[in-house]
């Protein structure tokens, strides 16, 4: 996992005993910094990719071997960050991991899913939602696009990783609705234009 990778490398307080306890980029950022986080960014979200992207390639030379195989990667690697064995179970949301593995196994949708982000983190500062419409955006796109819609592999796996993501979100849905989430409040770039001085 990159939060522990990054503290590996830079020293300083365990992340999951810091902010949210949450060791992805996002307390990363609220607690070590731009730099750091960034670190850890890079870490999980190429994690995600080398897993779906070369492992398969590694194994076999059977193109629709390799396509089974990278979502069975996909899979493990994301819930494999999310409940890491050799850190007690106590991992990330899976969000940038399974970042990595949608770039490599769902491209096209990338423009949507990644502008969904941006929007709302621009528009609102929460990052737990931004991340929640990112997901609901790449379900939608395998809806409309995917001949079989959610029906097919892809379909299928896109859901279950979709559903993962949420349940790991789900203190994040709680204090969203309750208005204790927190956000980055100089993400808020529209709301920062038009404020009063």
């Amino acid at each position: 996992m990159g939060g522990m990778v990054m503290t590996a490398l830079k020293g300083g307080a365990d992340l999951r005993d810091t902010g949210s306890g949450n060791v992805g980029a996002t307390n990363a950022l609220r607690t070590r910094g731009k730099g750091f986080a960034a670190g850890v960014l890079l870490i999980d979200v190429a994690k995600g990719v080398i897993a779906v992207w070369a492992l398969p390639r590694l194994m076999t030379d059977d193109a629709t071997l390799q396509s089974l195989l990278a979502y069975v990667a996909g899979a493990a690697v994301t819930v494999g960050h999310c409940y890491p064995v050799l850190y007690g179970f106590r991992g990330g949301k899976g969000v940038a991991t399974l970042a990595g593995v949608f770039a490599v196994l769902l491209p096209a949708a990338l423009p949507l899913v990644l502008g969904g982000f941006a929007l709302v983190v621009i528009l609102s500062g929460y990052v737990s939602l931004a991340t929640l419409t990112a997901c609901v955006l790449a379900m939608l796109h395998v809806a409309c696009f995917d001949a079989a819609g959610l029906g097919s592999t892809r379909g299928a796996f896109v859901a279950a990783m979709v559903v993962l993501v949420v349940w790991k979100h789900r203190s994040n849905l709680r204090n969203l609705v309750a208005g204790r989430e927190s956000r980055f409040e100089n993400a808020r770039l529209v709301h920062r234009l038009f404020r009063r001085p």
